[in-house]
C-alpha cells in the first residue's frame, strides 16, 4: 500500500516543481498557444500562453510510478507498465499535434488522417499486448469479456476486443481532449476519476480471487490482473494532475494541450479496460461523455436540419457565451464530475455487496 502513498506525492511534488521550470523553456521558446477565432472573445487574451504542459504530468507519472517501485522493492506489472505505455503513446500523438501548430502558427496541427493514424497504432499496439502475459491464475491485463463493475457475459473474442479497445481509447481521449476548453476543466475533472481508481484497485485487491481463501464471501471475489498496481498508477497520475492544477488553474499559466488531453485519455481507457470496468468509465468520466455528446448533437443537428442546439460547442463554450464567467462553468462542471464520480463508486460498490 505504501507504493500508491508515494506515487501520489512524488507525481504531486515533480508537478509544483516541475511545471514552472517547463513553462518558462516552453516561453522562452514561444512554445504559445493559438486560439481560435471564432471562440469567445475573452479566450483571445490567453493566445500566447506556454502550452504542451501535458509534458510535465506524463513526465511525473512516469518518474513517481517507477520511483515508488525502487522505494518499496516492488517490481513493475504488466498492467501498470501497458497503461503507462498507452498513456505515454497517445501523449507522443498530442505532442506531434501541439509542435506542429506552434511551428506553422495555426490552430490546427496534425491533419485528422495522421493523428487518427497515430492513435490506432498505439492503440492496436495496447489491445494486442493486453491479451499476452497471462499469469498463474490465467488473468492477462485484459479480458475479452465486456465489463460494467467487473466482467460479465460470454467472450466477444480478441478481434472484436481489439475494435472495442480502439473505441474506448478514442472515444476517451477526444472526449478529454473536447474537455480542454477552459483553464483547469480537464485537469480537475480526470484527477477526480483518477481518484476514484485508485480507491477501485485497492478495493479490487483486497477481494481479489487470489485471495479467495481469506474472503468472507469469494463469490463476489475480482479476476484483475494487478489491481493493485493499476492504483499505483492511477494515484501517480492523480498525484500529478494535481500538481499540476495549481498552475493549469485560472488564470491557466500553462495549458495541458493535445499532448496531455490525449495522454489522459489513453490512461483513463486503460484503466478502465485492464481494471474491467469499461462500462463503468462511461460514468465515472460522465463529463467528458457529456461535452463529447454536445459536440455530436450539435454536429448532427446541423447536418440534419441547418440548425444548432447550443450557442456554441463543446457545451462549457454554450455557457460562457450565455454569459456564465469561465470560473463559475468551470466550478459546475466540476461539481457535476464529481457527483458522476460519487455514483459511479456507488454502483461499483452495489455490485460487490450484491454478491456478498
Amino acid at each position: 500500500m505504501n507504493q500508491i502513498l508515494f506515487a501520489g506525492v512524488i507525481g504531486l511534488f515533480l508537478t509544483l516543481i516541475g511545471t514552472p521550470l517547463l513553462i518558462k523553456l516552453l516561453a522562452r521558446k514561444g512554445y504559445g498557444q493559438y486560439i481560435r477565432d471564432d471562440g469567445p472573445r475573452e479566450h483571445h487574451a490567453k493566445r500566447g500562453t506556454p502550452t504542451m504542459g501535458g509534458i510535465a504530468f506524463i513526465l511525473a507519472t512516469l518518474l513517481a510510478y517507477f520511483l515508488s517501485k525502487v522505494i518499496t522493492g516492488k517490481p513493475p506489472t504488466f498492467s501498470g507498465l501497458l497503461v503507462l505505455g498507452l498513456m505515454t503513446g497517445m501523449g507522443v500523438v498530442g505532442f506531434l499535434d501541439d509542435y506542429i501548430k506552434i511551428v506553422k502558427r495555426r490552430s490546427l496541427g496534425l491533419r485528422a488522417k495522421a493523428k487518427m493514424a497515430g492513435q490506432l497504432v498505439v492503440g492496436i499496439g495496447f489491445a494486442v499486448l493486453a491479451l499476452q502475459f497471462a499469469d498463474n491464475r490465467n488473468n492477462t491485463p485484459a479480458s475479452t469479456r465486456l465489463s460494467f463493475v467487473q466482467d460479465f457475459g460470454w467472450s466477444i473474442g480478441p478481434v472484436l476486443f481489439v475494435v472495442w479497445a480502439l473505441f474506448m481509447i478514442l472515444a476517451m481521449s477526444n472526449g478529454v481532449n473536447l474537455t480542454d476548453g477552459l483553464d483547469g476543466l480537464a485537469t480537475g475533472a480526470a484527477t477526480m476519476v483518477f481518484g476514484a481508481y485508485t480507491f477501485i484497485g485497492v478495493w479490487q485487491f483486497q477481494e481479489s480471487c487470489a485471495n479467495a481463501q481469506t474472503l468472507t464471501n469469494p463469490g463476489a471475489c475480482y479476476e484483475v490482473r494487478d489491481p493493485l498496481d493499476l492504483a499505483v498508477v492511477a494515484a501517480a497520475l492523480m498525484g500529478s494532475c494535481f500538481g499540476f492544477l495549481w498552475w493549469n488553474t485560472s488564470p491557466a499559466k500553462i495549458f495541458m494541450g493535445d499532448t496531455g488531453s490525449l495522454a489522459l485519455g489513453g490512461a483513463l481507457a486503460g484503466l478502465a479496460i485492464c481494471s474491467r470496468t469499461e462500462l463503468l468509465v462511461a460514468l465515472l468520466g460522465g463529463l467528458f461523455v457529456l461535452i463529447t455528446m454536445s459536440v455530436v448533437i450539435q454536429v448532427g443537428s446541423f447536418r440534419l436540419t441547418g440548425k444548432r442546439v447550443f450557442r456554441m460547442a463543446p457545451l462549457q463554450h454554450h455557457f460562457e457565451l450565455k454569459g456564465w464567467s469561465e470560473v463559475l462553468v468551470v466550478v459546475r462542471f466540476w461539481i457535476i464530475q464529481g457527483m458522476c464520480v460519487i455514483v459511479g463508486l456507488g454502483l461499483f460498490y452495489a455490485g460487490w455487496a450484491a454478491k456478498k
